[in-house]
C-alpha cells in the first residue's frame, strides 16, 4: 500500500558544529548543516518514501536558502511554506566522546516561532492522513498558541504525532509540563526520548509516565531509550523493541529519524488517518522496529542526515549496520 502525505510543522535550526580552524590554534571554524527536529522528521519521511509536506516559515537569508534546497532536494513538499521576513534560527552544537550533542540557540525573534493563524489557515489537509509536529514551535510564543490551535482544528481528519523535544536552554520545562497534558488531548502518538522524559517528569519510570500520559488522552506512546532502544505503550499495553548495533559518528537527528520511521511504517501499513482503531501491538512493535533501523543509519553519518529508502533495502539485504 503506498503511503499517503504527512504533514509536518515546525522549525528549520541551522546546526553549526565546532571544529578547530586549520589555520590558527586561536580561531574556531563553524561547519553548517541545515538540522531542527521538524525538518529532519519531514526530510526523513520523503527519503523513506512517504509524500512529505513541510509547514515552515523560510527565512530569506543564507540558511533560509540552505534549508530550502536541502528539504526540495530530499523531496518534501514546500508549497505551503511561509517565505519569513525575519531571520533563520541558529544552534552551535558541540559533540561529546560518546557523538551526543549538546546545543546553544541564537533564537531570538527569529522566522521559526512568528506562525498566525492566516498563515497555517491557507494549508491544505485534504490529501493529509497524519499532521506530526512538536519541538520548539509548539511552545514558543507567539506561534505555538496558534500551533495548538491548528492540531484542533487538524485532528478532525487525520492522526496527530507529537514530539515535545525538550530544550531547556531556550524554553523552561515547567512550560512544556504545563501544556503537556492538553497536547496529549490533541495527540494520538506521542513520541520523546528519555531525556525528555527526565525533563518532564523527573525520576518517573517510563512505565508510570505512559500510564500517566494514556490518561491525558494519547493512545501510543513511544519513549525511545538511545542504545537500550524503545519503549512502547499503546493503551497501557507495553512492548520493547532493541536498537540496531551501529558505530555511532553523532546521535543528532536520531530521534527525529526514529519518528519518521515509525510514521513511515504505520502509514505504509494504511494504519494512519484516524484515531489509529485499528492499530494492535503487533503493528506497533514492526514500526518501531523499522524506527530503530533508520535511527541506526542516522547515527552513523555525521550531522541530521537521515537516510534514503535505498539505503534500508541495503541494510535489510546485509542483515545489519
Amino acid at each position: 500500500m503506498s503511503p499517503r502525505q504527512i504533514t509536518v510543522l515546525g522549525e528549520c535550526v541551522a546546526d553549526a558544529f565546532t571544529e578547530p580552524a586549520a589555520s590558527a590554534s586561536n580561531e574556531l571554524a563553524l561547519r553548517v548543516l541545515p538540522g531542527g527536529g521538524p525538518a529532519n522528521t519531514a526530510v526523513a519521511l520523503a527519503r523513506l518514501g512517504t509524500p512529505a509536506r513541510f509547514l515552515a516559515r523560510l527565512s530569506g537569508d543564507v540558511f533560509g536558502r540552505l534549508f530550502r534546497a536541502h528539504l526540495e532536494a530530499s523531496g518534501v513538499d514546500l508549497s505551503y511554506a511561509v517565505a519569513a521576513a525575519e531571520p533563520s534560527t541558529l544552534a552551535v552544537a558541540e559533540l561529546d566522546a560518546g557523538g551526543q550533542a549538546a546545543f546553544s540557540f541564537h533564537a531570538q525573534n527569529t522566522a521559526d516561532w512568528q506562525w498566525t493563524s492566516a498563515e497555517l489557515a491557507r494549508a491544505d489537509l485534504s490529501g493529509t492522513a497524519c499532521v506530526h509536529t512538536g519541538s520548539l514551535a509548539l511552545v514558543r510564543e507567539p506561534g505555538g498558541a496558534v500551533v495548538e490551535e491548528f492540531l484542533q482544528t487538524a485532528a478532525e481528519r487525520a492522526t496527530i504525532s507529537i514530539d515535545p523535544n525538550v530544550r531547556p536552554l531556550l524554553v523552561r520545562p515547567e512550560a512544556y509540563r504545563a501544556r503537556l497534558a492538553h497536547w496529549c488531548a490533541l495527540a494520538d502518538i506521542l513520541r520523546l526520548s528519555e531525556d525528555d522524559l527526565e525533563l518532564l517528569l523527573p525520576g518517573t519510570p517510563p512505565e508510570q509516565a505512559c500510564d500517566t500520559w494514556h490518561a491525558a488522552g494519547v493512545r501510543l506512546v513511544v519513549i525511545t531509550l538511545g542504545a537500550g532502544g524503545a519503549l512502547a505503550s499503546l493503551d497501557g499495553e507495553r512492548l520493547r523493541v532493541p536498537a540496531v548495533a551501529t558505530r555511532v559518528v553523532d546521535t543528532v537527528g536520531a530521534g527525529d529519524s526514529f519518528t519518521a520511521g515509525l510514521l513511515h511504517h504505520l502509514g505504509a501499513l494504511g494504519l494512519l488517518g484516524g484515531r489509529l482503531t485499528a492499530l494492535g501491538v503487533d503493528e506497533v512493535a514492526e514500526a518501531c522496529r523499522f524506527g530503530t533501523q533508520v535511527a541506526a543509519l542516522t547515527c552513523s553519518v555525521a550531522g541530521p542526515n537521515p537516510p534514503w529508502r535505498n539505503q534500508l533495502a541495503q541494510l535489510t539485504d546485509a542483515g545489519g549496520v
